[in-house]
């Protein structure tokens, strides 16, 4: 009889998978160092010698941050100054773009005016772009909310994204004295106020919720004809709405659900004729931890996610109420990272996740949240600074060669 291990073809498999996935990995990181380098070498460049190529626009795939900004352990004063050194952080990793949530009389989000938190935003960056996902439009009187757009879309030098919707909650709205059944006639009216008036220099509306005659428009967006349209998605009935509009989409979906949208959004976007380059942004939120080990990293994101899931159903378990299927997430963070909707590990482990992420979904925006639930600023620092090096350039390397 022969003698030694006896043979795993299971683990035999496994072994050899990683090892293919080590090379595509090193394969990948070549071609963008290569990339890279003959990128630099035939920028356009100015008078002074520096390069005119904006890294923000190249390639199809892009990476951006999804923040509720729901309440840790620290004071507000130390939460505030804490997320801001991190949207310094996601500027200087070179994300392309912010979003934060706008939520009301819950510890989900302590940004409920969403404009200030973005004003600062804007004066402790330099390329990020951010908005709003989403404004809900019908808390808001129509022509306040398009002035401060302008405003932010101004001071930035046009950074600004416009996400819009009514809202997830009833409970929330009511809060505000609306009827939730009214809201959604309330948030188209309100939206096409906003367009019209950032499109025209005299804004006149006849509608059954905001009239307006002849109301100068003294203020306009830097982006034009107005700032770029984000939405947030979980329902087919919307995408033709989406496309027809060019509306940037995210979505909370696992991979299969997510698919079902973005395939109808590309078949929506071809029906109308439309450049497949010009195709809008299609993302999907998933909360992110990266650590050194493994066990560091899980540890991390089951305390802050058992935290954040607390939030996000306070305000609905105290009103006897429950949000919508989609939008409910599982009990356990090890249940929701088996549905595929959080990750956290190495740098090896969450770049594989996120590219099969991007894969099965068929996205071309990813959105990230590595500050949720009672996680520390450091610990959030620390995921971006392992994400930054070691899994951002090979998921954008990975997508432009596949």
């Amino acid at each position: 009889m022969a003698r030694g291990r006896p043979t795993n073809p299971a683990r035999d498999t496994s072994r050899r998978c990683c090892r293919k996935s080590r090379r595509q990995r090193r394969l990948v990181s070549d071609i963008l160092e290569r990339k890279r380098r003959n990128d630099d070498e035939n920028a356009p460049r100015d008078a002074s010698g520096r390069s005119g190529r904006n890294d923000g626009e190249r390639g199809a795939m892009k990476l951006g941050v999804f923040d509720h900004m729901d309440r840790g352990l620290a004071p507000l004063d130390q939460f505030y100054e804490e997320r801001l050194k991190l949207v310094e952080a996601y500027d200087r990793a070179g994300f392309y773009g912010y979003h934060v949530a706008e939520h009301h009389a819950t510890p989900l989000g302590v940004a409920p005016s969403p404009g200030v938190w973005l004003a600062a935003v804007a004066q402790r960056t330099k390329t990020l772009r951010f908005g709003p996902l989403v404004y809900l439009l019908p808390l808001y009187h129509p022509i306040k909310l398009l002035e401060e757009v302008c405003m932010l879309d101004q001071i930035s030098g046009g950074r600004m994204m416009l996400g819009v919707g009514r809202g997830i909650s009833p409970i929330e709205l009511r809060f505000y004295g609306l009827d939730p059944e009214q809201t959604p006639a309330m948030y188209a009216e309100a939206l096409e106020v906003i367009l019209l008036g950032m499109t025209n220099k005299v804004l006149n509306f006849d509608g059954k919720y905001y009239n307006y005659q002849n109301v100068p428009m003294e203020l306009t967006p830097f982006q034009t004809p107005h700032p770029p349209l984000w939405y947030g998605l979980g329902r087919a009935e919307a995408v033709p709405w989406a496309a027809q509009n060019r509306v940037n989409i995210v979505g909370n979906l696992p991979g299969a659900g997510m698919r079902v949208l973005t395939d109808r959004y590309r078949t929506e976007w071809d029906a109308l004729g439309r450049d497949p380059a010009e195709l809008p942004l299609m993302g999907v939120g998933r909360h992110v931890v990266v650590a050194q080990t493994e066990k560091e990293a899980l540890a991390i994101a089951q305390r802050g996610y058992d935290k954040w899931r607390a939030s996000f159903l306070k305000l609905w378990l105290e009103n006897g109420e429950m949000p919508s299927a989609h939008a409910i997430f599982p009990e356990r963070y090890e249940d929701a990272e088996a549905q595929g909707r959080a990750i956290a590990g190495t740098p090896d482990k969450v770049r594989d996740f996120l590219q099969q992420t991007i894969d099965d979904a068929g996205l071309n925006y990813l959105l990230c949240r590595f500050a949720f639930g009672d996680i520390t600023g450091d610990e959030a620092l620390n995921s971006i600074d392992l994400f930054t090096r070691h899994v951002m350039p090979d998921i954008i390397a990975y997508q432009e060669i596949v």
